[in-house]
């Protein structure tokens, strides 16, 4: 009998994050989602094979509840998802110190703690990915913040990748384009958004039309589909790597 394999995934319970717990239940994991409200998990999503955690990723003290959750859950942690996050324009002018900490305490220190945490229980042959962006790839107006953010993401995973190897850990990250969330059009509908007050989902149709080889942007499962694979044995020569899911945005 094959083991049941068990993913750990952070804000897993809202867009992305909850489009990729969703897949590694379609594929057959056991999820456990750590999040800063679990009643805003889907009510209509009931399984055995999935539990909920409440957590504040800038505190690392939760993320190390988190995993021992899991653990005594399920008995094991084979893939880490460090998702949790969130995006928000603003000129260099109108950053001050609270906006600043904020964003780098949720976006970088989540993910860093979270990789410090899954570095110390994942099983032999586990995986860590990280959520980024192709922001973390590229610069643009009114974006310091966050792009400073996913850069830095992108190289807390090259590094790991380096130091972690030797134990059988892998760890890559997931660079999407714009996906349309809520949380994604809540933020682009903000004054200092690259749609610039105009219709968001006319914003999302052009950019697509203008940027997208492939003439769409990606949907959330999309990005779950890479998560899963990226966590298995068909991925097993790949570490190191941030991976645009970006429907030919951004081609490398």
């Amino acid at each position: 009998m094959s083991v049941r394999r068990v993913a750990v995934i952070t804000g897993g319970n809202r867009g992305i994050g909850l489009g990729i717990a969703k897949r590694y239940l379609e594929d057959g994991w056991m999820v456990v989602v750590g999040c800063r409200d679990p009643e805003c998990f889907p009510k209509q999503i009931k399984t055995n094979d999935l539990a909920i955690f409440k957590i504040d990723v800038r505190i690392e003290e939760t993320l190390v509840a988190l995993a021992n959750f899991a653990l005594n859950k399920f008995g094991r942690i084979d893939a880490w998802i460090n998702n949790a996050g969130f995006s928000k324009w603003s000129p260099i002018e109108e950053i001050d110190n609270s906006f600043l900490t904020e964003i780098f305490e949720t976006n970088l220190f989540g993910a860093f703690w979270g990789c410090k945490v899954a570095a110390s229980k994942l099983v032999s042959g586990g995986v860590i990915i990280n959520v980024s962006s192709i922001a973390g790839k590229r610069g643009s107006a009114n974006n310091s913040a966050y792009a400073s953010t996913k850069f830095a993401m992108n190289g807390l995973t090259q590094s790991l990748a380096k130091e972690l190897g030797k134990r059988g850990i892998r760890v890559n990250g997931i660079c999407p384009v714009l996906v349309e969330t809520l949380g994604l059009t809540e933020a682009l509908a903000q004054r200092n958004a690259p749609a610039e007050g105009q219709d968001v989902f006319r914003y999302l149709k052009t950019f697509c039309e203008t940027n997208a080889a492939l003439n769409f942007l990606p949907s959330v499962e999309n990005v779950g589909d890479m998560a899963v694979f990226l966590s298995s044995e068909k991925a097993s020569a790949i570490t190191g790597q941030n991976i645009n899911v970006d429907c030919g945005v951004f081609p490398q």
